[in-house]
């Protein structure tokens, strides 16, 4: 069975609406290789980071994983852990983590969520300002790159960026707001370089998911059901995913870890009781 590597972008409070109107050439550019399509986060998920990044990166929704807001306090991540560390500890495969946002990382704030990938990096914001999340987004993608360009075998890894989200809450979804946006485009750039990088030195065939967790009110802030809260999206591109075609079923974002796991050419045990299941046309 063919197996494609899978990378997969986190960009924190990205509003769905605000995308056309702005200058973001990489994520466009994985839209046009594979889709760009919205998701909903459903009637029993808070529209909050925590909750939101739990269920994408694990698979499975607020009842099984059992984080409800941005303290990660009574998880089940031991029955239902992160995709990292699933394909680290039962299926033998490279993987790593990289990120700045603590209870994802470290074991702060009933975390971490990223419990035992191949390799780990936390980058600490030097304060809470949407500069100072500027800059550890830019030492994220630095990390990344550095794992990314590594001459040994990989499988699977996973990039969160930050400012966006930070910048938003500070200042609204203004002109900041949208040059943070495009910041965060500039990094998805260097970590596509270096996903090619591989394919041209080792032949690997890469998936790539971008995905946010939620929206944002126009003043900043989330955790309500407004529609411009609730809004997420996916984007992806890779094998057996045509150009141009978004999946004509509502995506969810339990299904970016099915699909990674679907990339990388492992059915998922029915043990595991995913939620999600993979993109397809």
């Amino acid at each position: 069975m063919h197996t494609s590597p899978t990378l997969v972008i986190g960009i924190d409070g990205v509003r769905l609406d605000v995308l056309p109107g702005l200058d973001t050439p990489h994520l466009d550019s994985i839209a046009r290789a594979g889709f760009l399509a919205p998701v909903e986060v459903d009637a029993t998920t808070p529209t909050m980071s925590g909750p939101c990044w739990t269920t994408i990166v694990t698979g499975v929704g607020v009842a099984k994983h059992g984080v409800w807001g941005n303290r990660l306090d009574g998880n089940r991540l031991d029955v239902f852990p992160d995709f990292t560390t699933r394909l680290a500890a039962e299926c033998g495969r490279r993987t790593f983590a990289v990120g700045g946002w603590a209870p994802l990382f470290l074991a702060r704030e009933g975390g971490p969520l990223f419990v035992a990938p191949t390799r780990l990096g936390y980058v600490a914001p030097a304060e809470d300002t949407p500069e100072a999340w500027e800059e550890a987004d830019e030492r994220v993608t630095a990390e990344a790159e550095h794992l990314l360009g590594l001459d040994e075998e990989l499988h699977a890894g996973f990039v969160y960026l930050g400012a966006v989200d930070e910048t938003a809450h500070f200042v609204g979804c203004g002109k900041e707001y949208r040059a943070s946006v495009e910041a965060a485009d500039r990094r998805l750039g260097r970590l596509l370089d270096a996903v090619r990088g591989r394919r041209e030195r080792a032949g690997e065939e890469w998936t790539v998911i971008a995905v946010t967790d939620h929206g944002h009110r126009d003043e900043g802030g989330h955790g309500g059901r407004s529609e411009l809260e609730r809004t997420a999206w996916i984007a992806a591109c890779g094998p057996g995913l045509p150009p141009g075609k978004a999946p004509s079923a509502p995506l969810h974002h339990a299904d970016v870890a099915a699909h990674v796991y679907t990339a990388l050419g492992i059915a998922p045990d029915p043990h595991w009781t995913l939620d999600g299941k993979a993109f397809c046309p």
